[in-house]
């Protein structure tokens, strides 16, 4: 493949989607989908994402009461939804993933706040590159916020240092419903080059 046609899979020609075609999704393309967006670039290789993948109905079942209404119906028929979540005690395997890992463990500790924050923002990170991943491995995204955090976090990981932050189903995506992509800011507007 040329360098524009992984462009075009992974972002031009990429969509957002909220119906999905009636194809599982192998485990096996999941836990690939982990193994390569784990080595995406965190802070001190702090990779504190932790993942559940819903895939089951029963599973299913437990995740629809906690979504806003408006998120329902692309779940429901969704394969699977990944609820994305931080580790608040990511740091305690700092030492074991990172040469300088001890000195950011201790500070962690003492920091619960910075802790939070390191987590959610590099979490962040690694849900971007779990959703580039799955594009290159020619599954369908569509990210959401409408869900009630504290609904997932005690239906799905309870009794964890795990706390969610996004969710998005996955799978291979029904392309006769979307609508044409909305308008981006230009170059101009949204860069500075200095």
């Amino acid at each position: 493949m040329e360098r524009d046609d992984f462009l075009d899979l992974i972002f031009r020609q990429a969509r957002s989607h909220s119906v999905w075609q009636a194809r599982r999704v192998e485990d096996s393309l999941l836990r690939t989908l982990y193994e390569v967006a784990s080595l995406g670039a965190t802070s001190s290789n702090s990779c504190p994402l932790r993942l559940v993948f819903v895939c089951s109905d029963e599973g299913r079942k437990t995740l629809l009461p906690c979504l806003s209404e408006g998120n329902v119906a692309k779940t429901e028929s969704a394969p699977v939804t990944m609820i994305f979540a931080y580790d608040i005690l990511f740091y305690e395997r700092m030492a074991v993933v990172s040469s300088s890992g001890a000195k950011f463990a201790s500070r962690y500790q003492a920091d619960e706040k910075q802790a939070e924050q390191a987590a959610h923002f590099n979490a962040s990170l690694q849900a971007a590159y779990c959703m580039i991943v799955a594009r290159a491995l020619g599954l369908d995204c569509g990210p959401m916020g409408g869900f009630s955090r504290a609904k997932i976090d005690a239906a799905f990981l309870q009794g964890s240092s795990w706390r969610s932050f996004l969710l998005c189903n996955l799978g291979y995506g029904d392309g006769t419903s979307l609508r044409p992509r909305g308008e981006r800011p230009p170059f101009d507007e949204a860069c500075r080059v200095v």
